[in-house]
């Protein structure tokens, strides 16, 4: 393009003596990370214009044309035949000059009422809002994988950890399910963020709204914001909106690296307990024998991109006076890779755990280890009477017989146990041996969030409810 509108494209051209150096051109520029907020832009775009006819501020034959225009320039993005240029710095400007070089005086009437300072606010919650629901529906897809490997999995008798020691047996299934609730909580951390987001800046203008009788509520029902943002000031300049769905991505993908943290101690050798598909894992270039569960290491290392992303965000707004500042163009690239991360992930992380094979033999034979019945033995002593205290310094003192003898509190039999615990002997009956089973341990604990079983299927059924 060579007309004047591209001569004077930045819209306070005539304001300077010279030309911006290329230097500071190329440092100021956005529109090469922007430019995916194009289709939201134009979406903008085309309500403002709607709304400008509606209240009388541009005529119908405008309108048709903007509309006519904005249709043309939709099509070359979507077939990737959009020009962008650096000279226009973002793509916003990209988009109105194109505009103007079809339409002509009509799209320079396009900008009445609005600023780019409303317009990208605009545009973010826009296009983030619908990134939410992109990511609830990739949470709900990871759900249901874990909800589909807990069910196969509900009986499946695993060790639990606390300090990463063996503590008491657990289903597998149960296990899963911790997951299922940490993501739970995730979507609705992001349905919350989504009533924030969803609260529309234009009309703001530069900060102090605009003299045209603008319809900024028509504009937000057509857009399908919940409301409007009601001081201007703030409608340009908050960032609040990413800030948190970045701090809930952040909680996204510490979640995700807790778990990746657990899918490579159980992939180890030394643990055994599951088999990650091929398809998820790689070799290594010395050592032929190698299977390294690269996703969910990569996955863990991708948590601390997301915090820095957050921390940025924080930092970019924690010395901002009112209203708008350049610095707020810094936003953009921390808030996309957020997006890009947890999507990405996320997807991954659903198809992994459809394709993980799980060793139950290497699980129960764990659980056997570490004495992790032994909560069991000082419940059965307490119900048929001894103080719990008692109780738990006489299960201690089996533990170390049986640590002295190289077995397990499973492996003493009802005398040897009277035997080795003579003064609570009286409290010792011949079901002892029944408490000490792993089966026994998880199917006693038949409450609302035990790891019995059927209290694991029935939290299936209601969190696919």
């Amino acid at each position: 393009m060579t007309s004047q509108f591209q001569k004077k494209a930045e819209a306070w051209s005539a304001r300077f003596s010279e030309p911006m150096s290329e230097l500071v051109k190329r440092y100021t520029s956005s529109v090469f990370f922007d430019k995916r907020l194009a289709l939201v832009d134009i979406e903008g775009s085309l309500a403002h214009a709607a709304m400008l006819a509606a209240q009388g501020i541009i005529a119908a034959d405008d309108l048709a044309a903007i509309e006519q225009g904005m249709t043309q320039i939709r099509g070359e993005i979507e077939r990737g035949e959009f020009e962008w240029q650096l000279d226009l710095e973002d793509v916003h400007l990209n988009i109105e000059a194109r505009l103007t070089s079809l339409i002509g005086i009509a799209g320079k009437r396009l900008h009445t009422g609005r600023s780019r300072n409303d317009q990208v606010a605009t545009d973010i919650r826009l296009w983030l809002r619908g990134e939410i629901d992109r990511i609830v529906g990739l949470l709900g897809e990871l759900r249901t994988a874990l909800l589909d490997l807990a069910e196969q999995h509900a009986a499946t008798i695993m060790p639990g950890f606390t300090h990463l020691q063996v503590a008491q047996p657990v289903t597998f299934g149960h296990h899963l399910m911790a997951y299922v609730e940490m993501f739970g909580r995730d979507a609705e951390r992001l349905a919350d963020c989504r009533r924030r987001v969803n609260r529309l800046p234009l009309g703001a203008a530069a900060l102090a709204g605009t003299t045209y009788p603008i319809d900024r509520e028509a504009v937000a029902k057509r857009l399908g914001f919940d409301e409007v943002c009601r001081n201007s000031l703030d409608a340009v300049s908050d960032r609040d909106f990413a800030i948190e769905f970045t701090a809930a991505a952040a909680l996204i993908m510490t979640h995700v690296s807790r778990f990746s943290e657990e899918l490579v101690l159980w992939m180890s050798s030394r643990v055994g307990f599951i088999d990650i598909a091929d398809r998820f894992c790689t070799g290594s270039s010395i050592m032929p024998q190698k299977k390294n569960p690269d996703v969910p290491e990569l996955a863990r290392g991708k948590a601390g991109r997301v915090n820095g992303h957050l921390v940025a965000l924080l930092t970019l707004m924690k010395g901002q006076p009112l209203a708008y500042n350049k610095d707020n163009q810094e936003d953009k690239e921390p808030l996309f890779d957020t997006v890009d991360t947890v999507a990405d992930t996320l997807r991954i992380f659903a198809e992994m755990v459809a394709g993980i094979t799980v060793k139950a033999d290497a699980m129960r034979d764990a659980a056997l280890q570490g004495f992790s019945t032994a909560t069991d033995l000082a419940d059965y002593l307490v119900k048929r009477g001894l103080p719990f205290r008692d109780a738990h310094e006489a299960v201690a003192k089996a533990v170390r017989v049986c640590v002295e003898r190289g077995c397990d509190l499973a492996d003493l039999s009802v005398e040897e146990m009277r035997q080795a615990l003579p003064e609570v002997v009286t409290y010792l009956g011949d079901d002892l041996r029944d408490s000490l089973t792993l089966d026994g341990s998880v199917q006693s604990r038949n409450h609302i969030g035990g790891t019995a079983p059927e209290q694991v299927r029935q939290a299936i059924a209601r969190a696919r409810g």
